[in-house]
């Protein structure tokens, strides 16, 4: 069983998250594919435009076998934190 991960804020979410869920599980031969996305505040601490939850339904429907809420501590960051 292989299993693939992606971590994205999915804000808003849109065509090409769900075609990346697809991508990434035909690329990798995986069976499952998490997303670690942002809760309700993004990265530099906006808002974000939908709510978690909605977005959570939406990534299960498009391909996403599982969504884990990254830390707040984490999503907050900025790109270079994220790249270090």
């Amino acid at each position: 069983m292989k299993t693939t991960a992606i971590i994205a804020e999915l804000n808003p979410f849109h065509n090409g998250h769900s075609s990346l869920f697809r991508y990434a599980k035909a690329k990798t031969g995986a069976d499952f594919c998490i997303a670690l996305m942002s809760g309700d505040f993004v990265q530099r601490g906006s808002a974000a435009i939908m709510e978690k939850y909605t977005r959570t339904r939406m990534a299960l429907a498009s391909g996403a076998d599982l969504v884990l809420e990254l830390p707040v501590y984490y999503s907050l960051g900025s790109a270079e934190y994220f790249a270090s």
